[in-house]
């Protein structure tokens, strides 16, 4: 009997395929559903208030807005590193909108490396692609999915998000 319940319940659930198939909390508590973006690009960054590449808030919704048609940015604050995003969820948004003027959307605060990662993270840092797999380093790392909700790039801290390397996949 616990046989069958196991093969039931592996039959339907099925690990994700693609970006689009995970759905997140946004920063207020409701629910992200990322399938809502198929047919756009999605820049996916982990990120932080205390860090010296916090100003790449500024960039992140530069980019935003200048590619809306083509691309949703996606904050997921994360403390992991150097304890740089000490705050709660209003805070982080407070931050991020009187600092920075951001509307793109942010995620809850989350893990986004070690046992208790978050999904879409542990799915990313073990996605194909053609850069590198593996834990992320640092906040501000950037993930580039397509329109099918593929990674297709990912980029380190130090790459800023107007730089050529991000931008030439929105023209």
């Amino acid at each position: 009997m616990k046989t069958l319940a196991f093969i039931l319940l592996a039959f339907f659930i099925t690990p994700p395929k693609s970006v689009h198939d995970f759905k997140v909390k946004s920063i207020d508590g409701s629910e992200l559903n990322l399938k809502k973006y198929k047919g756009k690009k999605i820049l996916i960054v982990n990120t932080a208030s205390k860090c010296g590449y916090t100003p790449q808030y500024a960039e992140l919704e530069k980019l935003s807005q200048q590619y809306k048609d083509k691309l949703v940015v996606i904050g997921f604050p994360a403390n992991d590193f150097g304890g740089q995003e000490p705050g709660s969820n209003p805070l982080i948004k407070e931050f991020c909108q009187k600092n920075y003027g951001v509307t793109f959307p942010l995620a809850e605060k989350v893990s986004v490396k070690g046992e208790d990662a978050a999904e879409i993270f542990k799915f990313l840092t073990s996605a194909e692609n053609p850069d590198f797999k593996g834990d992320i380093k640092w906040n501000f790392e950037k993930f580039l999915i397509d329109e099918n909700g593929k990674l297709i790039h990912r980029f380190r801290s130090s790459v800023k998000p107007l730089a050529e390397e991000i931008t030439k996949y929105l023209r």
